[in-house]
């Protein structure tokens, strides 16, 4: 009886076999898992391990890792910079408003035209401030490099305007000969000539022409800036060479072979030296020719 009780004893109770029963006991990860480093770190550092899955959603949304935008730093920028170019540049325009004499504001003024492609206000503003500081050899270069592509807008309008002309009147690239009766007909104004055409053709010709000499005078208000350039700078191969071709396509063929000569004498080896001396038989031939039309006329 004594055993039997002992027996009991040591039985567990029912509880904790309904306890033990209902509990599975907890297997081990298989091999495999255990290789991976992040399963590593969920089963033996699980707060490292959800550490770097904070850092990782840190980095994406506020930092822009792998969104290609450098996150925080375009917040900040965008909170300091919103809205500033805008204000900037009517602030610029305030100021020399105010302030007409003020240089700087007018070469600020200038690059911040530049910045927003206005390419004609930003040569008024150059134009103000060169007035002020008429020795800043970087401000005069600036300019004439603006005039440059002021010329390149007024020549593209040209070519346009030109083929509006062609395309309002087609048939007269395949006219007939002035000299035939029927090219007589074509020729007459009141012939068979469209009208709606033949306004739309005038009313191009006029904008090709418009557009011609705003070529011709940015070309020449480059000239006269490269010159006065030349002047602070006299030893500047580069300026000589703009000044160059400015002159030749602001139809200045004289001062073309005067500036391409000038290059040559500073630097006879220079790089561009065989290219310099083509511009100049250019702007001899063109010289000439220029010349004789001016005596027989």
């Amino acid at each position: 009886m004594a055993r039997g009780t002992q027996h009991r004893k040591r039985r567990p109770a029912q509880n904790a076999r309904a306890a033990a029963v209902a509990a599975p006991k907890k297997q081990k990860p298989p091999q495999w898992q255990e290789e991976l480093f992040f399963q590593r770190l969920r089963n033996h550092a699980k707060w490292a391990y959800v550490g770097l899955a904070i850092a990782f959603v840190l980095g994406f949304v506020l930092l822009g890792v792998g969104s290609g935008s450098t996150g925080l730093s375009d917040v900040f920028q965008n909170a300091f910079h919103f809205g500033s170019s805008g204000t900037s540049l009517s602030s610029l325009q305030h100021k020399v408003e105010k302030h007409p004499q003020d240089a700087v504001a007018w070469r600020d003024l200038a690059t911040a035209y530049e910045q927003k492609q206005r390419t004609a206000d930003a040569v008024d503003a150059l134009q103000r401030y060169t007035a002020l500081r008429p020795k800043d050899q970087d401000a005069l270069g600036e300019l004439a490099s603006q005039y440059s592509t002021l010329s390149q807008t007024y020549a593209a309008d040209y070519q346009a305007a030109q083929e509006s002309a062609q395309a309002a009147s087609p048939g007269s690239t395949f006219a007939p000969a002035a000299s035939t009766t029927f090219g007589k007909i074509f020729n007459d104004p009141n012939g068979l000539q469209d009208p709606i055409g033949a306004v739309i053709s005038v009313q191009a010709q006029q904008k090709a022409q418009t557009a011609l000499a705003s070529f011709q005078g940015a070309q020449k208000s480059a000239e006269t800036t490269l010159k006065q350039l030349a002047r602070l700078a006299p030893r500047d191969v580069t300026v000589q060479y703009q000044l160059g071709q400015a002159s030749q396509q602001a139809g200045d063929y004289k001062g073309a072979v005067a500036a391409y000569r000038r290059f040559l004498v500073l630097s006879p080896q220079d790089v561009d030296a065989p290219q310099v001396k083509q511009l100049l038989k250019q702007a001899q031939a063109l010289a000439a020719s220029s010349t004789a039309s001016a005596a027989t006329g």
